[in-house]
């Protein structure tokens, strides 16, 4: 209680000061408030099933408690989590990316509130609004960019509500809808241009190879960056498959290596890091990744914002689609949950279009479709001439 009293006027049966002094009565007022935090205390530890003790109770009712839940401490902690799961259940990439948000979190509260940490009861809408408007202007990030980073952000908060800290979401009424995107993905002729560039730079050489690969089996980059020797195996067809579940999803992902991506593997069998890594490919980190391919991208005259997602949407467009792959095989290699997924990487360009036109037109003159109301329009070519 941090208070102190005579001992010739206390009563210790009921824990009571005796007496009719004002400071007799206000004593025991409160004492009579701290009990009431005290069952308070106990009611709110058995509504969210922790452990009942005198500590837990004393750290409730003193706001030790609340003085320890501090922002970045709490992200903080969720991030060391992360990174202890990496390889079993998260992805450094994913640990990356908290990472990014907690360090722009801390850049804008020094900035803007010239603290070194804030309470996570100071979270609120307002404070929401103002980090997203920061990663906007400040940061440049696109809405987009901008959302993703709330998201991660949000996963917090919505952690300290789970645990029974926080009453409800401050970030409810902020827009983090993403806008619609076109995806990039690569030509058949651009694929050539870069599968065919003379590059004497190592680096650049073992990026190049990794995006083809990609392009040809659809690996995510976590999904490249882990692939093991164990994950190719002898399919049903006596060909090599690779066959292991996404990073991501954990959704089965089943995809036959073509001769060109059986040769990739073999010309890294003996690179050193994937002999001591047990790895099939030497993949670098993500952002090097990146930074390498727009790189190879300048080198080969292609005006695209290249990325290593972008060979899971050529894979899915350029590779499979418009050469005849039904969707349901392409949702299979790529390991979707849904056909909607796959069809947002699977996109009909205009020569697929054509070509399965030129399909049609052959097949309704087979049928002789319509043969007798074509016989009442003019001839093709005088229409043409018309035109």
């Amino acid at each position: 209680m941090k208070r102190t009293w005579e001992k010739s006027k206390w009563q210790p049966n009921p824990g009571r000061a005796t007496g009719k002094e004002a400071q007799v009565k206000a004593l025991n007022a409160y004492l009579d408030i701290v009990l009431a935090k005290v069952y308070e205390a106990r009611r709110t530890l058995i509504e969210t099933g922790k452990t009942i003790s005198a500590v837990a109770i004393r750290d409730i009712v003193s706001g030790a408690a609340e003085r320890n839940r501090m922002l970045f401490k709490v992200y903080q902690a969720h991030n060391d989590t992360v990174k202890a799961l990496i390889g079993l259940e998260c992805s450094d990439d994913l640990w990356e990316k908290h990472e990014r948000v907690l360090n722009y979190l801390k850049e804008f509260v020094t900035l803007k509130y010239k603290l070194t940490d804030i309470s996570i009861y100071a979270v609120d809408h307002e404070f929401g609004q103002s980090f997203y408007t920061w990663l906007r202007t400040i940061r440049k990030c696109s809405h987009n960019t901008a959302s993703a980073y709330m998201g991660f952000f949000k996963k917090i908060i919505l952690s300290c509500i789970d645990n029974g800290w926080l009453q409800g979401d401050p970030f409810t009424k902020l827009n983090l809808t993403l806008d619609e995107v076109e995806p990039v993905f690569l030509t058949e002729q651009e694929l050539h241009l870069i599968a065919n560039k003379e590059i004497n730079n190592e680096r650049l050489s073992v990026i190049r190879d990794v995006f083809i690969f990609c392009c040809l089996t659809s690996l995510a980059y976590i999904d490249v960056k882990q692939l093991k020797k164990s994950e190719v195996t002898v399919g049903h067809d006596g060909q090599l498959w690779i066959d292991k579940k996404r990073q991501k999803t954990k959704v089965p992902s089943k995809v036959p290596l073509l001769p060109l991506t059986r040769r990739i593997l073999d010309k890294y069998r003996d690179h050193p890091r994937c002999i001591s890594e047990d790895l099939l490919l030497p993949v670098y980190s993500n952002a090097k990744y990146n930074e390498y391919l727009k790189e190879i991208a300048a080198i080969c005259g292609i005006e695209k914002n290249l990325t290593t997602h972008a060979a899971r949407h050529t894979f899915g467009t350029t590779v499979t689609t418009s050469n005849g792959v039904p969707l349901t095989s392409v949702k299979g290699m790529m390991g979707h949950k849904r056909l909607a997924q796959t069809e947002h990487y699977s996109k009909v360009v205009p020569a697929k279009i054509a070509e399965d036109m030129e399909v049609l037109q052959k097949r309704l003159e087979k049928k002789k479709f319509l043969k007798g109301y074509a016989k009442t329009l003019p001839a093709e070519e005088t229409a043409q001439q018309q035109k």
